[in-house]
């Protein structure tokens, strides 16, 4: 069983949103609590420049959009001291889009991440999930 301390910033994310989670229980005993929904917006403006690959498609494009845009955005918390520790959790292609991009002092923090899909389950099946 793995130990989440509490305050825990959790991420759950796939190509088309995320949520992010505050651990408010203790680390044996997780309780997490909704602090914010974050999902795509101005992806014409701020998907990668030139001309898209032929072999990927817009929602391709869209979802590698997103998981810049929810980079950054952790990547500002980190550096505004929003959080210490980090769980990430999100379906294997955004994980794998995500984690290349990571700030080092985000990357430094995360204490656990997860390559599964998990942005539609109720909050308790979230924390069995990182929990296990």
């Amino acid at each position: 069983m793995a130990l989440i301390p509490h305050n825990t910033l959790v991420v759950v994310a796939d190509g088309r949103g995320a949520l992010l989670l505050r651990n408010t229980g203790k680390p044996a005993n997780i309780t997490l609590r909704q602090e914010r929904k974050l999902e795509p917006v101005n992806l014409e403006n701020d998907g990668p420049s030139g001309s898209r690959p032929e072999d990927q498609t817009a929602s391709q494009t869209d979802e590698a959009t997103f998981a810049k845009q929810l980079t950054n955005t952790l990547n500002k918390m980190k550096l505004d001291g929003e959080f210490d520790q980090l769980v990430l959790v999100a379906d294997p292609q955004t994980l794998g889009q995500i984690r290349p991009i990571l700030h080092k002092t985000v990357e430094a923090s995360l204490i656990r991440s997860l390559a599964k899909d998990l942005t539609n389950h109720p909050l308790d099946q979230i924390a069995e999930a990182i929990a296990a």
